[in-house]
């Protein structure tokens, strides 16, 4: 293994489970233990757990810490309560994306932000930049795990963890407690795969601990560790953006149907450009599509309409596990971004006719 790949905490566990270990995004990373599909099943239908402490957190505290949120995120994070997390994203001066995030509002002088593993010194660097209003800044990413604990059953295979009522952790809310006999845990009603469930924040210490006990606990609901490989089809049928794929530096967050998250309600970076976006319309729009003949769409493919010309291109794509087709995302031109819009996709020499349709593609 290179000799700059990061182990996270339970790296040496995930190898005696027999998990098949990948470099991603700087880590050494589980992508799958048995099959993609049967662990895309188990999160659908079940339940399963990811191990993604890749991910990256910092801590954003004081009297100013609010308004440095403000200041960098499109998101409006004066509206949530405690307990509460948000969406978001952080513009950059050009009109693309520096990161999207998760924002976590513990009380009005302490917040964490949730940033993508291969971001993580790239987002550092950018928010200490724009921190000219002296919020306290910790990254703390090094110190913390994190598991997804996803599915229909996953409230009731680890219920008997916590003497919280897990059933009352809202979407998009939080509380901080005991879990697996462990204190300080937070538990949160947030996860990427669009199947219900938790992500519980531990400290390293912690990590091995907690995750034996959620996997003795949800034993009797057949709950399966699951990979990378599962987490991105999962997140694909939801119509969820990956980091690098469907958004990046280039892309803005109008373009990529995040308008929802960009709030001109407050000024941030680049607000004045994004708003004359917004009232101007964009040329390109990020769409989902599920192919209407057989074939796997990949990034990078060429989208065309029915004249055979090219309109935009593949930036997700992959075979629905749920579904049994090939479905993806893409930008097109913004004529052919209203759903049940008529393309192709250019697969090898073929043109496979798909349909744009309503996210989630999954329903």
């Amino acid at each position: 293994m290179e000799e700059n790949i990061k182990k996270i905490q339970l790296n040496d566990l995930h190898v005696a489970l027999g998990g098949k270990m990948v470099p991603f995004a700087g880590y050494n990373m589980p992508v799958r233990y048995t099959s993609d599909i049967e662990e895309h099943k188990a999160v659908r239908e079940g339940v399963g757990v990811f191990d993604v402490s890749h991910m990256g957190e910092f801590m954003v505290t004081g009297p100013k810490a609010l308004d440095l949120i403000q200041k960098v995120t499109s998101n409006d994070a004066s509206k949530l309560i405690n307990g509460q997390a948000q969406y978001s994203c952080f513009p950059n001066e050009q009109g693309g994306i520096v990161d999207d995030l998760i924002v976590y509002k513990f009380d009005n002088e302490a917040y964490m932000l949730v940033v993508n593993a291969s971001n993580i010194e790239k987002d550092w660097a950018w928010i200490n930049k724009h921190n000219t209003v002296g919020a306290t800044l910790e990254n703390i990413s090094e110190e913390i795990s994190l598991f997804a604990i996803q599915g229909p059953k996953a409230i009731e295979a680890v219920q008997s963890l916590t003497p919280i009522n897990l059933s009352e952790v809202k979407f998009y809310h939080f509380t901080v407690g005991e879990f697996a006999g462990v204190q300080d845990v937070i538990i949160s009603g947030t996860g990427y795969t669009g199947a219900g469930g938790f992500e519980i924040y531990v400290k390293n210490q912690d990590a091995e601990k907690v995750w034996e006990a959620i996997f003795e606990a949800g034993k009797d609901f057949d709950i399966k560790p699951i990979g990378l490989g599962a987490r991105d089809t999962l997140r694909m049928e939801m119509g969820y953006c990956l980091y690098g794929n469907d958004i990046n530096d280039e892309t803005s967050p109008i373009e990529a149907g995040l308008g929802w998250i960009t709030k001109f309600t407050k000024e941030f970076i680049n607000s004045n450009n994004l708003k004359k976006q917004k009232e101007a319309g964009v040329d390109k729009k990020l769409v989902g599509f599920i192919l209407h003949e057989r074939g796997i769409p990949r990034a990078n493919y060429p989208i065309l309409n029915m004249d055979g010309e090219t309109i935009g291109e593949v930036t997700s794509g992959t075979q629905s596990p749920s579904m049994s087709v090939g479905i993806g995302l893409g930008y097109v031109q913004t004529a052919y971004a209203s759903v049940g819009t008529d393309i192709y996709i250019q697969i090898r020499n073929k043109n496979i006719p798909a349909k744009v349709e309503k996210l989630p593609l999954y329903k």
